[in-house]
């Protein structure tokens, strides 16, 4: 995989895995700098290629009253201004067609929320915009299904898709990953790991999604150990308090003993 088709990624050269990581939304300038800022010193330190994630917007979401945005060009901005600020790279999740090229205007990635990778207008927008294209399996799917929603992109004349599994549905309110499903998957892109929505428990009486953080590392050394390309995860100073999904986020506190962990496993496997 050649991540040097991300402009301002680091560390191109490592055998490490990749991160995407970043809090759910954002939530105003102040706290992505921060956010971004602590994460990039951890990821240099580890020599982690890393990619800033914030949505700019949150359509998917359980109530009317629930949070789903600052605003669509001020979100994207701070997104820019991230990505000027400390010389990373960006993905943001899109939802609807016009979001693309929109979004493309700020960030280097973009992302198909789990619930709309089938759909298939919205795969091609992002495909001809010549972004990195990545999708998010959807809880419903087998990895051999994302196999189409690859192929989409690629007869959109866009070589650059990723795979991202967030979890298979288990039930109505617990998510479980299948880690076959990472080698199954790395047969048609490059595949990354979302070790924190795994953790969801959704469809929660309260209308607020659960989550359980308390087994981040567990399911985030079980990806590496299987050899997965990419790591996505949502981090928050203060998850409690977050505007969208603090019940599953990584307290940033935590970030650097996880991430040194992995690198261990990384580099017992791949010897590098």
């Amino acid at each position: 995989m050649d991540l040097n088709l991300i402009p301002n990624i680091k560390h191109t050269n490592s055998n490490n895995f990749f991160l995407l990581a970043g809090p759910c939304a954002i939530e105003g300038e102040e706290m992505a700098l921060q956010i971004a800022e602590h994460i990039l010193k951890v990821t240099d330190k580890l020599e982690i290629p890393f990619i800033f994630k914030g949505s700019f917007k949150k359509a998917n979401r359980s109530r009317i009253d629930s949070f789903t945005g600052i605003g669509d060009e001020k979100a994207l901005k701070i997104l820019r201004k991230v990505s000027e600020t400390f010389n990373v790279p960006t993905v943001t999740d899109i939802h609807t067609n016009e979001d693309a090229a929109m979004a493309a205007e700020y960030v280097d990635v973009l992302q198909i929320p789990a619930f709309l990778v089938r759909q298939t207008d919205l795969v091609v927008a992002a495909a001809k915009t010549g972004k990195v294209v990545n999708l998010k399996k959807g809880q419903f799917m087998s990895p051999d299904a994302m196999k189409h929603a690859v192929q989409k992109v690629k007869d959109s004349g866009n070589e650059k898709a990723w795979i991202t599994d967030r979890g298979t549905m288990f039930g109505y309110q617990d998510m479980i990953v299948d880690f076959r499903g990472i080698p199954e998957m790395q047969k048609y892109a490059p595949t990354i790991l979302d070790i924190t929505h795994s953790l969801q428990q959704p469809n929660q009486t309260s209308g607020v999604t659960g989550g359980r953080p308390d087994m981040i590392e567990t399911i985030a050394r079980a990806g590496v150990a299987v050899g997965v390309d990419g790591l996505f995860l949502e981090t928050h100073f203060d998850p409690k308090n977050a505007k969208s999904d603090g019940a599953n986020m990584l307290d940033l506190q935590y970030l650097e003993g996880l991430l040194s962990n992995l690198v261990a496993i990384r580099k017992t496997i791949n010897g590098f």
